[in-house]
């Protein structure tokens, strides 16, 4: 049995007082082909307990389409941490945060323009009935008692920071746990160390926890606690290694020293502590969340933890190590090595189409028509990109401004009349873009969703145009809609060459008076020598030259790269999908200016590197004052 002994102030696991020491990890972040290799170097680390996410979108992508095979076998997951004698704290959500689209709440939620998400919100509710009707049942026989690793099971997720404060939901909640996993299970729930924070955040029968930092006064913090919990274990929920990071601003560190310190303070006191990041991972294909002011969360989720997204062993993992063996036995033997990484070296790359030449693959159903813009959501599109396409009811000889007066952009739109690139609209930054054309020239504004927002009241982020563009003073009616299923449009590779053979080709595009590329797809490939021994290895992809866009290896979503924003310049791609038997594909959807011209066509490469740059000075900077918070 494990339990909490008030009288101790401790927690009970088979009787005998324990305490965790414990690190997040993401399975919806790493490749379940390292999902061992992660795992035991956190072992080795003296840890007893993982701390684990399970995001809902990750698993129902669509309403009652689940997903459970795979790199989203979450059973599996925790069957590997019980092997290696990990225990797990297990925080099912239904909302987790976690800079994940959404906080993990599936986009088909906003169906229902006006629900209140994370409230008692009857159809709020009846989705997620229906979710922890599947997800929990699969749960059960991994508890504790139930002869598996899992410990406790958070209850939602710092939900004292959310503006709604709906004590029938969280009963819900309780009641629908206590349904599917039993009357045994340890549930608990997890709020910043403020006081306001825990008001709306606990609930009788739910045990409550706190997060912060390196830093903080830690005796404040746990008094914090004290005031809704006075008896039973101090628990920092997410202690934080690292921290978060966005395009456009710096690479966030937090020392070695500072976070060494706090860990031994508070393992001093008897705490138990779940390091927040140990190991972030990757945000592959369109899974980032966002902030507000809206500020997108890059490709790499590496958090400066002790382990970086790579999996590859720092400074500050020993460092922690080193700590935990003062209070715990850390496990003999050798520590797992970092993978070696190989640099491939560069790749030639060609273009192959335009979107709009690409618009019957990218949509094969064609587009919905209708007079004023729809969202995403109402076109079905979940994640990516939408087309927009109407025409221009007059001419604009001179440049004239097409605008987004109340900020209906989310979150970037590239626009282009008659094949011509006319420049970017951007949520919260670029409301107007002054454009050249004819009356009755096709006008395409290709939306792309840059991740919607993860934390805070703005959670229930719709995309796409949410509201009329305008021309001058006249709103654009009459719109093409095109949904683009750029996954099944690269696995078949977007309908083969176009008759261009292997040779680089690129088409001369029409004159444009901007520093903008039609967006477009680029496709090169390299091979990897078979019976060379340890081959493919791990490695990171640059992109020289690019601006910004979404790059697949053989059709895998690597995800988002935007070196002309920064930090992020190179993204992680792992072995596994990378093959020696055939040449592998690099699928570039390059979305503003490619590097790639008919007079220099050595420009047009990527290039494969043995090392990741994930800081850079960064270009752009907008540096709202971020809440305290994962």
């Amino acid at each position: 049995m494990f339990k909490i002994d008030y009288s101790q102030n401790c927690f009970l696991k088979d009787g005998q007082p324990f305490r965790y020491i414990s690190g997040s990890i993401h399975y919806h972040r790493v490749p379940s082909f390292y999902w061992k290799d992660r795992l035991l170097k956190m072992k080795m680390a003296g840890l007893n307990a993982i701390q684990m996410y399970i995001p809902w979108n990750f698993h129902e992508p669509l309403p009652g389409q689940y997903q459970f095979s795979d790199d989203h076998d979450v059973e599996h997951f925790i069957q590997l941490a019980h092997e290696m004698g990990l225990l797990v704290i297990l925080r099912p959500g239904p909302y987790i945060c976690a800079e994940w689209d959404m906080g993990g709440l599936p986009a088909w939620l906003l169906e229902k323009e006006c629900i209140v998400l994370r409230s008692s919100d009857p159809d709020y509710l009846a989705a997620v009935d229906k979710w922890l009707g599947v997800l929990l049942p699969k749960i059960k026989p991994l508890l504790y008692q139930n002869g598996g690793p899992i410990i406790t099971v958070q209850v939602e997720n710092e939900y004292g920071s959310y503006f709604t404060c709906d004590y029938d939901y969280l009963r819900f909640l309780q009641n629908r746990f206590r349904y599917h996993l039993g009357d045994e299970v340890l549930l608990f729930t997890t709020d910043g160390a403020r006081e306001t924070l825990l008001q709306c955040g606990t609930l009788q029968g739910l045990y409550a926890t706190v997060d912060f930092g390196a830093g903080s006064n830690i005796t404040a913090a746990f008094e914090i606690q004290r005031k809704t919990e006075p008896r039973g274990p101090l628990v920092n929920s997410e202690f934080y290694t690292g921290w978060l990071d966005h395009w456009g601003q710096p690479h966030s560190r937090v020392s070695t020293e500072a976070v060494t310190s706090s860990l031994y303070n508070m393992l001093a006191l008897g705490a138990n502590v779940n390091m927040y990041m140990f190991m972030g991972g990757t945000n592959f294909a369109y899974w980032n969340g966002a902030n507000t002011p809206y500020a997108a969360q890059p490709t790499s989720y590496d958090y400066d933890a002790p382990l970086t997204e790579a999996g590859d062993l720092t400074e500050k993992y020993f460092a922690v190590r080193d700590i935990i063996r003062k209070f715990e036995k850390v496990p003999d033997g050798p520590i797992p090595p970092s993978t070696p990484k190989f640099a491939y070296g560069k790749v030639a790359l060609k273009k192959l189409k335009t979107v709009g030449e690409a618009l019957n693959i990218l949509s094969p159903s064609g587009p919905t028509k209708s007079i004023y813009p729809l969202t995403f959501v109402q076109v079905k599109q979940y994640f990516g990109f939408v087309l927009y396409r109407t025409t221009l009811p007059k001419n604009c000889s001179d440049p004239t401004p097409l605008s987004a007066p109340i900020n209906g952009v989310r979150d970037r739109a590239y626009v282009s009349v008659n094949g011509v690139p006319q420049g970017i609209l951007e949520r919260n930054q670029v409301f107007t873009v002054n454009i050249t054309g004819e009356a009755g020239a096709t006008l395409d504004v290709l939306v792309e969703n840059m991740g919607r927002v993860n934390y805070g009241r703005y959670n229930n982020d719709f995309k796409g145009l949410i509201s009329n563009l305008t021309l001058g003073c006249s709103i654009l009616t009459d719109w093409l809609i095109f949904p683009l299923n750029a996954e099944n449009a690269v696995r078949g590779h977007l309908g083969g060459w176009g008759g261009h053979g292997n040779s680089c080709h690129v088409e001369p595009e029409p004159h444009s008076s901007s520093n903008f590329t039609l967006p477009a797809f680029y496709v090169g490939n390299f091979s990897i020598p078979a019976g060379i021994p340890d081959l493919p290895q791990d490695t990171f992809i640059q992109f020289p030259g690019w601006t910004k866009g979404q790059v697949w290896i053989n059709g895998f979503n690597l995800g988002r790269y935007w070196p002309a924003r920064g930090p992020q310049m190179t993204l992680f791609v792992p072995q596994h999908i990378l093959v020696t038997s055939a040449p592998n594909t690099v699928t570039v959807l390059e979305l503003e200016r490619a590097p790639c011209s008919s007079v220099d066509p050595a420009l047009c490469t990527v290039e494969f590197v043995d090392k990741p740059v994930i800081s850079t000075a960064v270009t752009y900077s907008h540096l709202p004052t971020w809440p305290d918070h994962v």
